[in-house]
């Protein structure tokens, strides 16, 4: 049986990539995410969480945009790879993400525990 890493990584290759605008979190905002994505983001500090806060929408962002880019949770990736979740700088890949995958990740998202980051 597929496990929800697998699951998570399986979704994440099927999102398109694209470049986003250097240091812009205009799309960045408190989110929730599962516990195998959660798993992959370094453990914060409740200091760090509140200092962070203090400064942005989420715990993960810094002056130079998105610290964990490489590992960011699904809902994340979505940002501007959909058009129902575009970008307002106008970022996007060249061919969005279809409609299938979107669902199965609204799915898997709708149907696993979640956790504000």
């Amino acid at each position: 049986m597929i496990n929800d890493i697998e699951i998570v990584d399986l979704l994440r290759a099927r999102i398109p990539s694209f470049n986003c605008k250097p240091g812009c979190h205009d799309c960045c905002g408190p989110i929730t995410t599962s516990s195998a994505e959660m798993a992959r983001l370094p453990v914060k500090t409740a200091a760090q969480h509140e200092a962070a806060l203090k400064h942005w929408n989420c715990v993960y962002l810094g002056p130079n945009g998105c610290e964990v880019y490489e590992e960011r949770p699904l809902i994340c990736r979505l940002f501007g790879a959909t058009p129902r979740m575009p970008c307002p700088e106008k970022c996007r890949p060249e061919e969005m993400i279809d409609h299938k995958t979107e669902a199965q990740i609204h799915h898997y998202i709708a149907n696993t525990r979640q956790v504000l980051v």
